[in-house]
């Protein structure tokens, strides 16, 4: 079955910096889009980044400039590389995949910034 695990999460400082992994099995990691999401205490979930199956990329406005998402189709990975963090960052992120109608999320890895 499908399964997305996220590590890396934790606890940094402002202008600190965390990096995300996603590991995927059970389905054809290549051909699905991918991507990474995050919800705050009493917010709705919200796109972060996301990375097409030819490797195209679109980022939240929030963190443009800051996060880099990629991934590695060889090893059926996807990545999260986040620098200058900022506490309003602090949410518990997800990875996601979506092929056609088919959408399958991870459990979820926290990320806390706090001075």
């Amino acid at each position: 079955q499908v399964r997305l695990v996220e590590s890396g999460g934790g606890v940094v400082q402002p202008g600190e910096s965390l990096r995300l992994s996603c590991a995927a099995s059970g389905f054809m990691f290549s051909i699905n889009v991918m991507g990474w999401y995050r919800q705050a205490p009493g917010k709705e979930r919200e796109l972060v980044a996301r990375i097409s199956s030819d490797a195209k990329t679109i980022y939240a406005d929030s963190v443009k400039g800051r996060f880099t998402i990629s991934r590695d189709n060889g090893k059926n990975t996807m990545n999260l590389q986040m620098n200058s963090l900022k506490p309003e960052d602090s949410a518990v992120y997800y990875c996601n995949r979506r092929y056609g109608a088919s959408v399958d999320w991870g459990q979820g890895t926290q990320v806390t910034v706090s001075s």
